[in-house]
Order: C-alpha cells, then structure tokens, then sequence
C-alpha cells in the first residue's frame, strides 16, 4: 500500500491537526485556558499602539505556550499510557515539561513587558 503524497498527505495532516485540536480543547484544561487567553490577548493586540512587528513578537510568544502546552500534554500521555505506576523518570519527565510551559510563559511576559512598557 502506497502512503499517501503530495496533496493528500496535506489533507490528512491537516485533518490530524484538526483532530488533535479538538482532543486538547476537550481534554486538556490547561490548554483550554491557555487557547482562550491566547483567543482574547490577541484580540487585545489589535487595540494597542504598537507596530506590526510588535504585534506579531506578542501573538508569536502566545502562540509558543500553546505549542509547548500540548507537547507538554503529549509527554504526559505517552508516560501515562506506558506505566500509571510512580516512577522518578515519569515524574520527571512530567515536571521537564511543566517548567517547558512556565518557561513559554515569562517569554510571553518578557515580550509583552518590554513592548509595553519598553
């Protein structure tokens, strides 16, 4: 059986992404927090006296916590799926991707800080 190629491989991509999308929004709270702030900060961006560029610098670091957001829940499925037990390389690998998400978020508060009060 052939993978699928070309446009194809585009529309089943983007039906996945779709997919996981909807999955986060319904399973994951933090996501689902993250998603709406990320929604309503950067409608708030569009109100604000800053260039193009800085608003796009704004929305790029929302957009970064998302990201790091749902490979944080990515990690945090596999490990739950391999073993419910406790285990110090579970809990770690867990606690790596909690410090991603902060991490993500003082780059948001980095960002907005210094184009706003900058």
């Amino acid at each position: 059986m052939q993978k699928n190629v070309g446009l194809m491989r585009l529309v089943y991509a983007c039906q996945y992404s779709w997919q996981g999308l909807k999955a986060a929004l319904s399973n994951e709270a933090a996501f689902r927090q993250e998603f709406f702030g990320f929604v309503f900060l950067t409608l708030i961006t569009f109100f604000l006296d800053v260039t193009g560029l800085e608003q796009i610098a704004m929305i790029i670091s929302l957009i970064l916590v998302l990201i790091i957001e749902i490979i944080n829940s990515a990690i945090e499925c596999v490990v739950d799926r391999v073993s419910t037990e406790r285990h110090t390389l579970s809990g770690r690998a867990k606690d790596y991707g909690s410090l991603a998400v902060l991490m993500s978020i003082i780059v948001v508060i980095m960002t907005w800080g210094v184009i706003l009060i900058g």
